[in-house]
Order: C-alpha cells, then structure tokens, then sequence
C-alpha cells in the first residue's frame, strides 16, 4: 500500500506531497500555494482520490466501494 500521494491544486497547479491517513479520510485539504480549500469531487470520498497520484488507503485495499464516509 502506498501512502504518500501527490496532490495537485486544480485552481493553481500547486503540488504537494503528502502523507495520507489510515484511518480515516480527509475531506479538505488547504493548498499550500494559493490556499483554496480543496474537498472532493462529488463521487469521491477524499481530496487524495480527487485530486492525488494514488488513491486513499481504503481505496487501494478494497476498491471503489470502500469509501470511508
């Protein structure tokens, strides 16, 4: 399982590397370029699946159905 993803800023194209939680999902997350506050897309159940290279830990174990909401 991989747990760093790389978020990058729809708004600006800011990018980021972060580490993602375990246990639970982020839903917002504040960019560190132009500070706009990123959630998900609607269908998505964190700003990492949203907006990142590799998907939330859930995501990777047990496929889209896993979401953590």
């Amino acid at each position: 399982m991989q747990l760093q993803s790389t978020l990058t800023c729809p708004e600006c194209g800011h990018q980021a590397t972060e580490t993602m939680p375990t246990d639970a999902c982020q839903f917002f997350y504040n960019c560190g370029g132009c500070g706009t506050r990123l959630k998900p897309k609607p269908g998505d159940c964190c700003v990492f699946c949203s907006y990142g290279t590799v998907p939330c830990p859930p995501i990777q174990e047990n496929g889209k159905g896993a979401c953590c909401r």
